[in-house]
């Protein structure tokens, strides 16, 4: 179905592709949800004390202090997010592109959503400078502009802000008065942590931000719903806290009971939860150069991935011979690439970016293969891209792409 966006940037059409199935559960993490089946009941809203106090420990040891008084569980970080936003109201600004699932809980909400650009090295994190004019610009509309979203290590652009922009970025926000909602989901998948060192604005600003995390991004499967937030613990994060968890409770938001004792097993980071995170984050960080030099050997355009499992590729050099194709914006071009490859491609316009513009996101799962043994074969070999259905569905990629030369 298509409507007109609101932003006036064309049609968009609503529905997100499929998603990549991942690789096969870890069976430690399985065995936990197998023993904890026989709960009846649901976690209490914002979760039990197990899993808060995993939680807390979780970001303790990325240098945020936390308490289990501190933070909050939800089954997934939509509910979350919608939960967070409902509680500080005002209009939410957040970078250009961002994740495809931002927009909507604004607008669930009735609540104005700005686009920021951002540099095409650094995606995620607002340019300080367009924050700085659009929250002026805003205010002089008669807006009322609170919170601002933003994500270190990003999806879709799989880029990691460098902390000297981080900290431009939050200095603007906060003295505009402006929230911060940092989502880290996909702080433990940087390929190269030692080149790229992450900064959790909360490092920074810890009275201005609430951190969230999607454990699907490097600890649960997609399947078993979780994501966690961490609330300021000084001023009024307690307030704002205990707003979050009245929505969720009418939102019924709560954890599933078996899903938050693997969820809580995970988040304390045994052996081998932290071996196979190392071992996914190789695998893709791989295979998203291997995609990366494909979509640069046909002309187009392409940052090195350096975080997630996603490629954010500009066709921008190729327009003419899109246009051949009839192919002239990113959502002709995403049901172009996704025909071809036989996979959703999902076009930049999911993610808040110019319709006009001809960019997608290549996501590096499907490349793995079609079965989950065929994942866990990609996962477990040494030499991954020598395997024939990773070669193959790397070449399906290369032609396709050759084809637009």
């Amino acid at each position: 179905m298509r409507q007109s966006d609101p932003e006036g940037h064309g049609p968009v059409r609503y529905g997100p592709p499929a998603p990549d199935p991942g690789l096969p559960v870890l069976p430690e993490l399985a065995d936990v949800l197998a023993s904890a089946a026989v709960r009846t009941s649901s976690e209490p809203p914002g979760g039990g004390p197990a899993l808060r106090e995993a939680v807390a420990g979780y970001w303790w040891r990325r240098g945020l202090r936390s308490r289990p008084d501190d933070v909050a569980a939800a089954p997934g970080a939509q509910p979350l997010l919608l939960a967070l936003l409902a509680a500080h109201g005002g209009d939410v600004l957040m970078p250009r592109p961002c994740p495809a699932w931002w927009t909507p809980q604004a607008r669930l909400l009735g609540r104005p959503a700005f686009h920021v650009p951002t540099s095409a090295e650094s995606g995620g994190v607002p340019d300080p400078y367009a924050l700085l004019e659009t929250v002026r610009r805003i205010r002089a509309e008669g807006g009322s502009p609170h919170v601002v979203l933003l994500s270190v290590a990003d999806d879709p652009t799989a880029t990691v802000a460098p902390p000297e922009l981080v900290r431009e970025a939050c200095e603007a926000a906060v003295g505009e008065g402006l929230h911060i909602v940092s989502d880290e989901t996909w702080r433990d998948t940087v390929h190269e942590p030692l080149d790229r060192p992450l900064l959790s604005p909360a490092e920074m600003c810890p009275d201005d931000v609430t951190v969230i995390s999607d454990l699907s991004g490097a600890l649960l499967p997609a399947a078993w719903p979780v994501a966690a937030a961490r609330f300021p613990t000084t001023g009024p994060g307690a307030g704002r806290r205990a707003r979050v968890l009245d929505i969720l409770t009418a939102l019924g938001g709560f954890v599933a009971g078996p899903v938050a004792a693997a969820a809580a097993h995970a988040l304390d980071e045994p052996g081998p939860v932290t071996a196979r995170r190392g071992r996914a984050n190789a695998l893709h960080a791989a295979v998203a150069q291997a995609v990366r030099d494909l979509v640069l050997t046909s002309g187009a355009l392409a940052g090195p991935a350096q975080a997630g499992r996603h490629l954010y590729a500009d066709l921008g050099p190729l327009r003419a011979r899109l246009a051949e194709l009839g192919v002239t914006d990113s959502m002709e071009l995403e049901d172009y690439l996704s025909r071809r490859l036989g996979t959703p491609v999902p076009g930049g316009h999911r993610f808040g970016d110019e319709l006009g513009a001809l960019r997608v996101r290549i996501d590096t799962g499907p490349f793995l293969g079609a079965s989950p043994e065929e994942r866990l074969e990609a996962l477990e070999s040494a030499t991954p891209l020598a395997l024939p259905h990773v070669a193959r569905a790397l070449e399906s990629l290369g032609s396709a792409f050759r084809e637009l030369r």
